[in-house]
């Protein structure tokens, strides 16, 4: 038995976040990316022989999304018929916040696209059973994966659970699911979703992570996996994300290169498909940071997003650079009077901050209009 796990596509996610210019679409590409992990999914299934795609949980990210969004995934997952689509509702997508959506894909959905709504069991096959814990309530306080424990099956048949949560009780509410309950529910597969980075719990219980990254935490490529069941366990990732979401570090001390040091970090290839977040930390003077500074502002248009973020990066001050803002009159006042306050035992850290970018800023303005 063979099948494709995947789960959170978050179908309909805006990017609000995300910064935008007059004249780009990033957003727009960023969404489009994620309806298009659709087919890719069906790529791998009939790269690896599968006939079932299993999506855990937050196939669309709100419990409203347009029905534009719903009938072109629905259209995009019906374009071969071979391939069978359970849906399972997870917590965006839950069973009362979203019931009009539920409601929308039974009545609309072809016939290879199924809506697991209930946890019942589902014959995939002679000799695999499908058990859903479909989620009630965006927080239903409770593991809903406990009812697959005692979900009926067939002598032999192969038992797949299909559910949506964390493994991690963050808020002692109770509803993580344990770690265990492949062993506890006599399963062959646990598929999660939520999670949405890639994690093996187990052996026998898996989270792909979402199969388009939309955060910088992972620093890979979506993936899904390609499941075999009976006989030996495989489990197989499958490359599916098309934008990579990375973030890297950029470790500095005083003197050092930090434009080449940037350079010499950032992907020299498809950085249009990329967005990165470069943390720098470390000391760096002012020269140092106002080249830091422009290098960024010069890759910046090369990527989908680039952040340049200096929050940990400490400057080092030499009255030489003072000096190339000005050896005296009101901008070396300035000068002076912003490096006693970032410099300052008493004022707090958020004003000490405030102090070194503005006198970063300052030296950066002269060198320029110079």
């Amino acid at each position: 038995m063979r099948f494709i796990h995947s789960s959170d596509l978050h179908l309909g996610r805006r990017f609000a976040n995300i910064p935008e210019l007059p004249d780009t679409n990033t957003r727009g590409r960023l969404m489009e990316a994620r309806h298009g992990v659709i087919g890719r999914l069906a790529a791998a299934a009939r790269d690896h022989g599968a006939e079932h795609v299993l999506l855990a949980g937050d196939t669309f990210d709100t419990a409203t999304p347009s029905s534009m969004v719903i009938r072109q995934a629905l259209s995009a997952m019906g374009d071969d018929p071979t391939v069978q689509w359970w849906l399972l509702p997870g917590n965006h997508d839950n069973l009362r916040d979203a019931e009009p959506l539920w409601q929308e894909i039974v009545r609309d959905a072809p016939a290879n696209v199924h809506a697991l709504t209930e946890a019942a069991p589902v014959q995939l096959a002679d000799d695999a059973t499908l058990l859903p814990a479909p989620v009630t309530f965006r927080n239903p306080g409770t593991d809903l994966s406990a009812a697959l424990v005692a979900m009926p099956s067939p002598e032999g048949a192969r038992r797949i659970g299909l559910a949506h949560g964390g493994v991690t009780d963050f808020t002692e509410s109770g509803a993580h699911i344990p770690p265990d309950r492949d062993r506890s529910a006599r399963l062959d597969y646990l598929a999660l979703g939520d999670w949405h980075g890639r994690m093996a719990v187990g052996d026998r219980i898996h989270y792909p992570g979402t199969p388009e990254q939309d955060r910088f935490k992972h620093g890979r490529r979506g993936v899904c996996l390609a499941v075999t069941v009976g006989g030996a366990l495989e489990v197989t990732e499958v490359e599916t994300g098309h934008f990579l979401w990375t973030e890297l570090d950029l470790p500095l001390h005083a003197g050092q290169d930090a434009a080449a040091a940037l350079s010499a970090l950032l992907p020299s290839s498809g950085r249009r498909d990329t967005l990165v977040r470069v943390k720098a930390s470390g000391w760096a003077g002012l020269p140092e940071q106002a080249a830091l500074t422009a290098a960024a502002a010069h890759a910046a248009p090369d990527f989908a997003v680039f952040e340049l973020v200096t929050a940990a990066l400490g400057t080092h001050y030499e009255t030489a650079d003072l000096d190339e803002i000005d050896r005296g009159g009101a901008l070396r006042l300035a000068a002076d009077r912003l490096r006693a306050d970032a410099e300052s035992e008493t004022l707090s850290q958020d004003d000490r901050d405030i102090a070194a970018a503005a006198l970063s800023r300052l030296y950066a303005y002269v060198k320029d209009s110079a």
